[in-house]
């Protein structure tokens, strides 16, 4: 829960699809610097999104200071960012022996052992970090979690606007009609989903969304079926009014990034479907091939257990990091700060405000219109956006990555195109029309 009370980030499952995303920034650092012995030009290489950089920097300060609580953390942090978990646990095991109590030190060692389904070992580091919710529901999961069965499941979208609908099975039951969206965590369901699905709660606490106070309950899940593929004993979330009717109706649930990761997954935006692989290595090799042949990889990262960026650019920025949000609702293309726009000198339309809401508050956005937005070989030009002048520049642990992103790239942006992300080599690839 937000210190004061108004947002918890693990109950975030529906209005903040709207204008959620990578917080955007103003232009990031033009030059490389080198490491100082306080650590501020690796801190600036790190916030800058000049990730390779600041890694070898921060290590540079751990051999002349190896009791270097930050270098460590941020080394360990740079680490989980790109999914390479022994340099991640080896950094934030040091960092955590330094400081045992360190919040930032174990949620992010939390966040290491849950993408590795080492759910046991999160569970002092999540306690220790405050994160009770976290902590009771992990540890009451027993066995594997995320055992996939099958090898491919191509799941037709039911709908594209205002978001993207496919079906799934719960536990076995009939279909249920789902939303997707890589800016929340978990699966999570309305109440009277997982009612019928039968999942008992392993704890609940009190949140607030969007002005009313709601529970939000955690629980385990038997089995998820989508198209060919099943995953079982796998985490689940779902939050009810205090008289214990649904907090939205419009659907039976959310998928978030946690399922997604666990898959090599294709987000086949204009064949409308989703297709999920089983990652085994054979399958992303053949898969990265067939991609290749008609786009180059881009990076993918991963922070706050959730958020996806790559790097792309607005309005002739230059290349830099980017929010990449599949799914939620919108009809935006990209979103940005307003302190962004106005240094790239976007197009925005201020007699023209958006009442909306961003994680579970309501705020004003307004109508943008870059000149040109970019992904890859992804261009969209003179096309509608959004931006949020109350949206801060730089949001940091634990609202925010800590470091630069320029803006996000939303639902609108990607229906011409199919996208895969392999979390293995944390590479992200888009090519125009459907899927093979």
């Amino acid at each position: 829960m937000a210190d004061d009370g108004k947002w918890d980030r693990r109950s975030l499952l529906r209005g903040a699809a709207v204008v959620a995303g990578a917080a955007a920034t103003t232009p990031l650092l033009g030059k490389a610097a080198t490491a100082h012995a306080d650590g501020s030009d690796a801190d600036a290489l790190f916030k800058a999104g000049k990730f390779e950089q600041a890694g070898r920097a921060y290590e540079e300060i751990l051999k002349k200071d190896p009791t270097n609580l930050n270098a460590a953390r941020q080394r360990g942090y740079i680490g989980l960012l790109g999914n390479k978990f022994p340099d991640a646990e080896k950094f934030l095991t040091m960092a955590l022996k330094l400081a045992p109590e360190d919040k930032q030190t174990n949620a992010l060692l939390g966040d290491c052992y849950i993408r590795q389904d080492k759910f046991s070992l999160s569970v002092p580091c999540w306690r220790a970090a405050g994160e009770e919710g976290y902590a009771n529901w992990f540890a009451a999961v027993r066995g594997k979690p995320y055992q996939i069965y099958g090898d491919i499941g191509r799941v037709p979208w039911q709908r594209m606007d205002p978001s993207p609908v496919v079906e799934a099975s719960v536990n076995g039951g009939p279909p249920k009609r789902l939303m997707f969206y890589t800016g929340a965590p978990n699966l999570s369901l309305t109440s009277s989903a997982a009612k019928e699905a039968g999942v008992s709660p392993v704890y609940k606490e009190k949140s607030d969304f969007e002005g009313t106070a709601i529970w939000v309950y955690y629980g385990v899940l038997d089995s998820l079926k989508l198209g060919g593929i099943e995953l079982r004993n796998v985490p689940v979330g779902w939050s009810s009014t205090e008289t214990g009717e649904d907090v939205d109706t419009d659907n039976d649930g959310l998928i978030g990034t946690w399922v997604f990761y666990h898959l090599l997954t294709t987000f086949d935006y204009a064949g409308r479907s989703l297709i999920l692989r089983r990652p085994t290595p054979e399958t992303a090799s053949r898969v990265r091939a067939a991609a290749q042949a008609g786009t180059k990889p881009l990076p993918l990262w991963l922070s706050r257990d959730h958020d996806l960026q790559s790097t792309g650019s607005i309005a002739g920025s230059g290349l830099r990091v980017m929010g990449v949000n599949f799914g939620g609702i919108g009809e935006m293309v990209a979103g940005m700060a307003g302190e962004t726009a106005k240094r790239l000198g976007v197009r925005t339309d201020y007699d023209r405000p958006i009442e909306t809401a961003a994680h579970s508050h309501a705020t004003t956005t307004y109508p943008c219109y870059p000149k040109e937005i970019r992904l890859g070989d992804a261009v969209a030009n003179d096309v509608y956006c959004e931006t949020d002048p109350n949206m801060p520049v730089n949001v940091p642990w634990p609202y925010g990555s800590g470091f630069d992103t320029i803006g996000w790239f939303a639902h609108c942006f990607w229906k011409p195109y199919n996208i895969t992300l392999d979390f293995t080599n944390m590479n992200l690839y888009i090519a125009r029309g459907e899927a093979t």
